[in-house]
């Protein structure tokens, strides 16, 4: 099994060559196209990953041609009545339990601390399987729509027009450009995506502070939670809008990845709370309708 300093480096490494290579290509493609580009998520269980294995994934599903979001460990494929085909590769991924420590304080008295560490699972995407009935596609939404939803029951004040896209937090709001200015309209819910997940690091809702750990970079990794929750987002609601990536940001991306392995995990766990968040509203209605 991996160690816990490897974990990172190898998805880290992920990372940084999809990075490197949209620098070169002038253009960053996180997720895949059709199903393959959903969330992805355990068949067995149904359950969503969550933050740097929704990269890893995702990346992996792009780099072997799989169509398929659904994922599974090798154990899994058999318990379903399949089975991993001969010479398949799996893909690492991560997560996080605690384990408890008490310690005695300089008063003298015993406090317990629960400490988190990281551990590693290994899994394979369905089209790497044989033997389980494939399920049936997602159901089809218009995107437009559905990140509509999404940004109206954010209850985020918004502001249109001009042609500068920001999230000011003195004033607590948005500012996007005239609708009329992007080639398509999932370009504008793309950058609307980008700006709201901003708008939840605000300290009356995710408190988000990334200057205690990232100091002089707390700007480049909370754009990249930005660019990160924006790819969330788009996949839950179905959008294929791009996003203007700034040279600069790539840079400062990859300076802050390369100097720690932990980074990307941190970013991408901030954007998958940050897009938790503006979905909650929709889960709500759906129960209650």
């Amino acid at each position: 099994m991996e160690s816990k300093t490897n974990a990172y480096e190898v998805i880290t490494d992920k990372i940084i060559g999809i990075l490197e290579a949209g620098k070169t290509a002038g253009s960053i493609t996180w997720n895949g196209q059709g199903e393959a580009g959903r969330i992805p998520y355990n068949l067995k269980t149904g359950e969503q990953y969550k933050g740097v294995n929704v990269l890893s994934f995702w990346i992996t599903a792009e780099a072997g041609g799989y169509a398929s979001p659904a994922w599974l460990t090798f154990k899994q494929a058999i318990d379903l009545g399949g089975h991993v085909r001969k010479g398949e590769k799996s893909t690492l991924g991560i997560y996080f339990e605690a384990r408890e420590r008490t310690e005695t304080n300089l008063s003298g008295e015993e406090e317990t601390r629960r400490i988190p560490f990281v551990k590693t699972f290994h899994v394979f995407n369905l089209d790497q399987v044989e033997g389980i009935p494939r399920p049936e596609p997602f159901a089809v939404w218009d995107p437009v729509a559905r990140a509509d939803e999404v940004i109206r029951n954010s209850g985020a004040s918004i502001v249109e027009g001009g042609t500068r896209a920001f999230y000011n937090p003195v004033k607590d709001d948005i500012r996007l450009p005239d609708r009329v200015r992007f080639s398509c309209p999932e370009n504008f819910y793309a950058v609307a995506l980008h700006e709201l997940t901003h708008w939840t690091g605000h300290k009356s809702r995710l408190a988000r502070d990334l200057a205690n750990r990232f100091g002089t970079e707390a700007y480049a990794m909370e754009e990249l939670v930005a660019e990160l929750g924006a790819a969330f987002l788009s996949a839950e609601t179905g959008v294929k809008g791009k996003l203007e990536h700034h040279a600069s940001y790539v840079e400062s991306w990859l300076r802050v990845l390369k100097g720690d392995k932990k980074a990307i995990v941190t970013a991408a766990s901030a954007a998958s709370k940050a897009a938790g968040f503006l979905m909650e509203p929709l889960s709500a209605i759906v129960q209650d309708g």
